[in-house]
């Protein structure tokens, strides 16, 4: 992989070993030679894992709509700034620049940003691999509610495994440099549905 864009949040959270996760996740992509692409802002967890992956010497590129850098969140220490004109612009672009996604604990941007990539990978838009770092348990929850969606009959199986998944860093990417996508027909799979 040579860039992995990571999702996370424009708050610090409100445990340390979210702040910590983000470093430990720049260190590593450092130390395994990967560039990080994200959001471009200076705050949160966002503003820890670049600021991270730069201090070690690594390549980040920040992607940011025109809106927000005229907010002053945009991080000025980077030498890649993109500006976009719109979230869905920027959501294009990053996919565009990236091998894989993780996402870290985060809020509402970032679990949409992450269902999104997952969504174009249920259709096969693309076949990157796209995985949580579960920290403390974080994505418990969201993850049962997936769970809970297959069960009911919503989603398959295989599409829920595309969602990997590790409280660990290292393991996390291990997972995704692995990653094997899924080969499902949706149309045959939403025919059979209407058909049973």
């Amino acid at each position: 992989m040579k860039r992995v864009c990571v999702f996370c949040g424009s708050g610090v959270g409100a445990r340390p070993e979210y702040l910590q996760a983000a470093t430990d996740l720049g260190q590593a992509l450092v130390d395994r030679g990967v560039g990080l692409v994200y959001g471009g802002a200076n705050v949160g967890t966002m503003d820890k894992i670049a600021s991270t992956v730069l201090e070690a010497g690594g390549d980040v590129i920040g992607v940011m709509p025109e809106a927000l850098v005229k907010k002053e969140v945009a991080n000025t220490a980077l030498k890649d700034l993109r500006v976009v004109g719109s979230m869905h612009e920027r959501k294009a672009l990053m996919n565009k620049l990236s091998n894989g996604f993780i996402a870290l604990p985060g809020g509402l941007g970032t679990i949409e940003e992450f269902f999104e990539v997952l969504a174009w990978g249920q259709l096969g838009i693309h076949t990157k691999p796209a995985g949580v770092l579960n920290v403390l348990g974080f994505y418990d929850n969201l993850l049962n509610l997936v769970d809970h969606a297959v069960a009911e009959g919503f989603m398959q199986r295989a599409h829920r495994e595309m969602i990997l998944t590790h409280d660990q860093v290292d393991p996390l990417l291990d997972l995704l440099e692995s990653y094997d996508p899924p080969t499902i027909d949706k149309a045959a799979w939403i025919k059979a549905q209407h058909n049973s």
